[in-house]
């Protein structure tokens, strides 16, 4: 890696500083389960529960187990390359950059709409201790205070960053591990018998999970900041894999094995604590709530940003995405681009809304990158530091999963979907054209 790179501006080439290789492996693992373990996590058990019952933690299991072979695929294609990018990186080198600019900007939409869905659930658990949080002002008073705080770290610099993102991952797991080992010797049968519903509807809980399970792919991004990413990128995939899965599986059982009709509950990690510990339990879990919720802000900032970047320098993004800052070394314009438009998508939307999309959205970018581990298997690319066993018959299902649940949306969702791919293809027709 040279000391400097270029970035395109207008019709000139700017010398730009390289971005500082500071993310370490633990920090890449760190940074994984930082993105994975988010708002999802203090939602999802109840809405779950409520589609499929007491049979909620085989749902978790099933969409977990789904994910992690679309992990194993990232872990491959991820370890032939060490530039910022990650899918849409993957899917340009496979297959061309047409195809990699809409991966990218499926990404880009991803990720946005994955923060508005935390920033939402992030006023949801403030409004209840801190009433004004929940006017309008004060909503959004609070969703600018909390970006401002992550745009000023990661704008700073890298390791800053980095290190804000280890800090935060250890805070959120403690209270996930306390419910966990607490919790186990208090399930009940007779708790679970209450969470029976009618008809189970496995599929809308797959699709939800995908969202809870899903944020790995953000995190491979910034390759070009990462010490050794070739080496580095497959032993955090699986090992933040194999973290989350068992974090997940265990804390549904415990939700629906201790509270009593799971999928009535808006907060079930702090309902949970709360029968489980009384007051104190229910104020560790809003507690929780909240620094999980940062902390994946805090990725967010650190990871979106690098997808900007690197489509700027490809000239598929306008050039001034590309800058990096002379001082700090980070991608500044990039940064603040991201948390502008990440608010306003807050604002406007809810939990809801922003969770479903980011889900619908994030099957493409996993089937993409299925599709890429079979391509550049037949190319003269780079080989793989990691080699996934069985990759090839392990892609083709990552893929045929995407499609099938693609498959089962509805018209509106459908019509939404085509409209973020018009605007991209808009985007990177006017690009072009300057």
């Amino acid at each position: 890696m040279s000391s400097s790179s270029t970035a395109p501006s207008g019709r000139e080439h700017v010398h730009q500083p390289a971005l500082i290789r500071a993310i370490g492996r633990w920090s890449l693992t760190a940074a994984i389960v930082n993105g994975v373990i988010g708002s999802g996590v203090f939602g999802l058990p109840s809405a779950v529960a409520a589609l499929t019952g007491a049979w909620s933690p085989l749902a978790v299991l099933i969409a977990g187990a789904w994910v992690f072979l679309v992990l194993l695929c990232f872990a491959e294609v991820g370890s032939r390359f060490d530039q910022a990018g990650g899918p849409y990186l993957y899917a340009r080198e496979a297959f061309g950059p047409i195809v990699g600019f809409q991966v990218g900007w499926l990404l880009i939409a991803n990720r946005l709409l994955g923060c508005a869905a935390a920033l939402n659930i992030l006023i949801d658990y403030l409004t209840p201790v801190v009433p004004a949080v929940g006017t309008p002002a004060g909503r959004m008073l609070t969703m600018i205070g909390a970006m401002a705080l992550t745009t000023a770290i990661n704008v700073r610099g890298v390791r800053t960053a980095a290190a804000t993102t280890n800090v935060f991952t250890v805070a959120k797991l403690l209270p996930l591990v306390l419910l966990v080992v607490v919790g186990l010797p208090l399930v009940r049968a007779d708790v679970f018998a209450s969470q029976a519903v009618v008809q189970p509807a496995w599929r809308e809980a797959v699709l939800l999970l995908i969202f809870g399970f899903g944020g790995f792919e953000q995190n491979v991004i910034a390759a070009s900041e990462s010490r050794d990413p070739r080496k580095d990128t497959a032993f955090a995939l699986v090992t933040a894999g194999v973290v989350v899965m068992l974090i997940y599986c265990l804390l549904q059982v415990v939700i629906v094995g201790v509270l009593p009709e799971a999928g009535r509950v808006a907060t079930p990690v702090a309902s949970a604590l709360q029968v489980i510990l009384g007051a104190g339990g229910a104020a560790i879990g809003t507690a929780a709530v909240i620094v999980s919720v940062y902390g994946w802000l805090t990725g967010f900032t650190l990871m979106l940003p690098r997808v900007l970047y690197s489509m700027a320098t490809h000239h598929e993004l306008p050039a001034v995405l590309g800058r990096v800052h002379p001082r700090f070394r980070t991608p500044h314009v990039a940064v603040i681009v991201s948390t502008i438009a990440a608010l306003a998508l807050a604002l406007y939307s809810s939990f809801t809304q922003a969770a479903t999309f980011t889900a619908i959205t994030r099957l493409l970018v996993f089937a993409s990158t299925c599709a890429a581990l079979i391509a550049l298997r037949r190319q003269d690319a780079p080989a793989p530091a990691f080699q996934l066993p069985g990759g090839t018959f392990i892609a083709v299902v990552g893929v045929l999963f995407s499609v099938w649940l693609l498959a089962t949306r509805n018209s509106t969702e459908v019509w939404l979907l085509f409209a973020i791919i018009a605007v991209g293809v808009l985007l990177r027709g006017f690009t072009k054209s300057r």
